[in-house]
């Protein structure tokens, strides 16, 4: 926390009383703060978890003491990356003296906070479909976690590297980097099954995402400075800070207002990074609490079993007669996801998984009434009629008429609601590790934004400009269920403002930023891989 321990400056004679407010140290009302939301937080967790596991009867407390170990690794890496990525959001009210900094990363994390409660978990899962197949599938055993622990240490081990020597550098970039290196690794180890690696055509589509943001953030942050000095006759938005003098309150009022905006926004994209493997380790260890969802209604399984139903005749219209259902089911259909390569008896064996679920769903009335052996099983079965359903409405192959890609589409959407969602509390955990992680180490981000991109200081409008877009660009990656990086959008749009002003870009920094940028994705995934490998020798 050393970075909150700021000496602030006393303001000019003739500032303000408002002014005068801004620039007294605000820690003990700051710290309030944080103590009311983190006592609130692990009260509403722990008592979510005890409610979850209160009707599990412990055998053996082996799974417990993994699920504390990996839990407390994933939260970790989003601690890491508040410190590491949120730094963006404060670094202008911070840097322009709109807000004193010890309450401006309170203010950043609560925002961060806000935001991952509100996220709808798209990118979560999104994220995990870029990993291997067979490992999701076989979460709890020593495969499941050991791609869980490397991909989470790869990427924590990157971030601390990059922070430490102040660069910008993107944790979704790292965190698909280490997803690559894991799926390689797999593929390589037991290349004599046929098991599979990255899912190249999911991992391009996040690829283009991070490849576009930086060009999307210079280029819209650049015409947005250029629109504003065309629309906006302000001279005060267009100057640099002086000293400590806060920017008059128009401005602060902007400024603060796009700093909110990024930290909500980035809460609501970054934090869900976390989510997904986090949901995988409450699978993999304690099933029978978080392999279906137990929330679903009654209701909502009576609407289930109906369009399962539908579904399955649909299915049936488009069964390959020479094709000859195998022993497994679920191995059929894992086959094609892994291949993308309809077999005669593809959809045969999707239509018996489909019934299968049906029939099984129907049986006991509700999720939660699944006996806890087969829990796993049934989210697995879940799983993969949904992943194959989606692969076959993008590829279009079989041909469905719209009536029945809607059909389709429509029972994907109700196996989805009971197997790709997120408690609260996880939420809650997500979202105290991120605001934790905003209240330290913001500081060397913080002057790399500032003073280092450009050849002169940022001005307000800059800053302004380049947070607009960093929200508007999450805001539309968030909608798209895509993982996008605030670093680089909001990084390469303060460079974006320097080149509209004029104002020339320090080479040196650029260079760093563009390097990170291009060795993160390999140095992620190779460290990742290398752990990976390292694990399955060990479990």
């Amino acid at each position: 926390m050393a970075d909150m321990a700021t000496t602030v400056a006393a303001p000019p004679p003739g500032a303000s009383l408002l002014d005068r407010k801004m620039k007294k140290p605000s820690a003990w009302l700051s710290s309030s703060i944080v103590l009311v939301a983190l006592l609130g937080g692990l009260g509403y967790i722990g008592f979510h978890i005890a409610q979850d596991l209160g009707n599990i009867v412990i055998v053996s407390i082996w799974p417990y003491l993994l699920l504390a170990l990996a839990l407390l690794i994933a939260l970790g890496f989003e601690f890491v990356n508040g410190f590491h990525d949120t730094a963006n959001a404060v670094a202008t009210v911070i840097y322009t003296h709109s807000l004193e900094p010890n309450f401006a990363v309170v203010w950043s994390g609560m925002w961060n906070l806000a935001g991952v409660l509100a996220s709808s978990g798209a990118v979560a899962f999104t994220v995990i479909t870029l990993l291997p197949v067979e490992l999701i599938l076989q979460v709890s055993s020593g495969a499941g976690f050991a791609m869980v622990f490397a991909l989470l240490i790869a990427a924590i081990l990157w971030n601390l590297g990059t922070w430490w020597l102040g660069l910008p550098a993107s944790s979704s970039h790292t965190m698909v980097g280490s997803i690559i290196g894991v799926g390689l690794a797999n593929q390589l180890i037991n290349a004599h099954t046929g098991t599979s690696g990255v899912d190249w055509e999911q991992a391009t589509k996040v690829f283009k995402v991070l490849l576009i943001s930086p060009i999307v953030g210079f280029g819209c942050a650049a015409l947005l400075f250029l629109l504003s000095k065309a629309l906006v006759k302000y001279p005060a938005l267009y100057e640099a800070p002086k000293d400590n003098t806060p920017p008059p309150w128009p401005i602060r009022a902007l400024l603060v207002l796009t700093c909110t905006g990024v930290s909500f926004f980035h809460g609501s994209n970054d934090g869900q990074k976390g989510m997904g493997l986090i949901m995988l380790i409450l699978i993999g260890t304690v099933p029978t609490a978080y392999a279906l969802n137990h929330a679903v209604s009654a209701h909502d399984v009576q609407d289930f079993i109906a369009a399962s139903e539908q579904a399955g005749r649909i299915l049936d219209r488009h069964v390959d007669t020479t094709g000859i259902l195998g022993a497994d089911a679920r191995s059929e259909v894992t086959d094609y996801i892994r291949t993308k390569k309809i077999q005669p008896d593809t959809i045969l064996a999707l239509r018996e998984l489909v019934e299968d679920l049906n029939h099984e769903v129907a049986l006991y009335k509700e999720f939660k009434s699944v006996p806890p052996k087969d829990q796993t099983n049934v989210r697995n079965d879940m799983y993969v009629a949904s992943e194959a359903l989606r692969l076959m409405q993008k590829n279009h192959t079989p041909s469905f008429t719209p009536d029945e890609s809607a059909a389709l589409a429509n029972y994907k959407g109700k196996v989805d609601k009971a197997t790709k969602f997120i408690p609260g509390w996880v939420k809650v955990a997500v979202a105290l590790a991120l605001g934790l992680g905003t209240m330290v180490g913001w500081k060397r981000i913080v002057v790399t934004v500032g003073e280092k991109i450009g050849k002169e200081h940022l001005t307000y409008a800059q800053g302004a400009c380049a947070e607009l877009v960093a929200m508007g660009t999450i805001f539309a990656a968030d909608n798209f269920g895509l993982p996008v990086s605030t670093t680089h959008v909001l990084s390469s749009g303060v460079a974006g403002t320097m080149a509209a002003n004029r104002s020339g870009l320090q080479v040196s920094t650029i260079r760093n930023i563009a390097a990170a940028w291009v060795f993160t994705l390999p140095a992620a995934a190779l460290l990742s891989g290398l752990l990976f490998w390292l694990f399955r020798r060990i479990s």
